[in-house]
């Protein structure tokens, strides 16, 4: 059972879902879930599997239920550390513990470096940050032509060229600029153009999220454990290879987690992982500070 609270800033109204008392029962603090551009539904899941713990899901500004009237579209880790800042503050202040996920995780990254009071630990889960890689000028190309896709033929194009970017195993080379443009059906997609071009995934809104390079300075300077979760499936993938990679930035070994990019997903957005053992190993990563 949840409950859906609203905290107004000077900038977004960010709603967000609480499961379970607050204060939390039992002496440990809330555990705030963040995703991007997922919403707080894709942990619907992984909370149901933490009944003992409270957890505290949001939407990100402009995303889901969360409005925003700052006259920008574009998603900004910087800028969304602040809210999640905001939202620890309306929640009693920190230290709470946090697990992160794909964007989400990139801003949880940039809030411990900007208020390292806020977090006791993060798990932070595949950031896909491209400047940590070693290709990361072919990265940003690759990013690029997924834009260009959705930009010339829509969501469906868009998608299936995601698709090919983030399963393809290794640095990118000239084999991987070399394929053809896939089918969507392919991927069980649609052809046709929705007309539509304001996808946070497709379009380069979120680009400065990708763009992002953890400070590595501040996060090893701060009081909070830092914890970069790689998923088990996701060896040699897009953002597989940026979870190893911003761990050796930070002097430390990723962790594995069960499943993939998507593992703790129980079917939200047609999808799912093994949000069960993904808990277990959530909750044994966080007990073991």
């Amino acid at each position: 059972m949840s409950t859906e609270h609203t905290l107004r800033t000077p900038e977004a109204d960010l709603v967000y879902d609480v499961h379970g008392p607050l204060p939390p029962a039992g002496g440990r603090p809330p555990l705030v879930m963040i995703g991007q551009p997922m919403d707080a539904t894709g942990f619907r899941t992984l909370a149901s599997h933490l009944p003992d713990r409270t957890v505290v899901a949001y939407d990100p500004r402009g995303l889901g239920r969360s409005t925003r009237r700052d006259g920008r579209d574009d998603h900004d880790p910087v800028t969304q550390a602040g809210d999640v800042h905001a939202l620890i503050e309306a929640l009693g202040g920190g230290p709470v513990e946090m697990f992160a996920s794909s964007g989400g995780a990139v801003t949880a990254l940039a809030l411990v470096a900007a208020y390292p009071g806020d977090v006791s630990v993060l798990v932070a889960h595949e950031p896909p940050v491209l400047p940590v890689l070693p290709d990361a000028e072919a990265a940003l190309r690759a990013r690029a032509a997924v834009r260009d896709v959705y930009e010339s033929k829509g969501g469906g194009a868009g998608m299936a060229a995601f698709i090919a970017m983030t399963s393809w195993k290794g640095e990118f080379t000239d084999e991987y600029f070399a394929q053809p443009v896939p089918d969507p059906a392919m991927f069980g997609m649609p052809s046709e153009d929705d007309g539509s071009r304001d996808d946070p995934l497709l379009s380069d809104r979120s680009w400065a999220v990708s763009d992002h390079r953890p400070d590595a300075e501040a996060l090893n300077a701060a009081p909070t454990r830092v914890v970069i979760a790689v998923g088990e499936e996701s060896e040699g993938v897009l953002t597989g290879r940026t979870a190893v990679a911003v761990a050796e930035l930070l002097g430390t070994p990723a962790t594995v987690f069960p499943s993939h990019h998507g593992g703790f997903l129980g079917g939200e957005f047609g999808q799912a992982g093994q949000p069960a053992a993904f808990a277990a190993k959530l909750r044994e990563v966080l007990d073991a500070g």
